[in-house]
């Protein structure tokens, strides 16, 4: 696991705790559960911050931030997952949520190879894909919430199993 790596990047409680500018927040972010890197804490900044980041809202960080204090898991690696959902990212993740919610309706997609680029034809157009486009970010979010979840639970507890058979094996060893 890297945990090494991500306990030498992260920022300690005690150096939060002592920034001025802070205030009242200070004493909240500095708490060591959102800083420890365990298998629940890690596994619940991945829901939060997989399901955040299908949200078209503006400050993900700052909701996946303020949700990760509030469930007290990984703040840090919570506010960083939603930097998967960037101005590069959004519109194939929204297309593609937009495509399996309208498959799943049953209804006709539109064709966007037109004139997308002015505010009439979106303001046209958002009637058609309004539903759609919100019941597949809905859809999106929660299965990548659910499987960042369970994927991190299951990963990190093969890893304890894979690391323990290698020490294991190592003082097993013929002499």
């Amino acid at each position: 696991m890297p945990k090494k790596l991500f306990q030498r990047l992260m920022v300690s409680p005690e150096t939060i705790k002592q920034q001025k500018g802070l205030g009242i927040l200070a004493e909240r972010l500095s708490n060591p559960c959102l800083w420890h890197l365990n298998r629940r804490s890690v596994a619940g900044a991945f829901a939060i911050g997989l399901f955040v980041m299908w949200l078209p809202i503006p400050f993900q960080t700052v909701v996946a931030a303020f949700c990760a204090i509030l469930w007290r898991v990984n703040m840090p690696i919570s506010a960083a997952l939603v930097f998967i959902s960037n101005p590069i990212t959004m519109l194939p993740m929204y297309y593609g949520a937009y495509l399996v919610a309208a498959k799943l309706m049953g209804i006709e997609t539109i064709d966007f190879s037109g004139e997308m680029s002015s505010w009439q034809w979106w303001k046209d157009e958002f009637s058609t894909i309004g539903w759609p486009l919100t019941l597949g970010v809905s859809l999106m979010a929660v299965l990548c919430s659910v499987l960042g979840y369970w994927g991190i639970r299951l990963f990190w507890s093969w890893n304890v199993r894979y690391r323990a058979h290698k020490r294991k094996a190592r003082q097993i060893q013929p002499l």
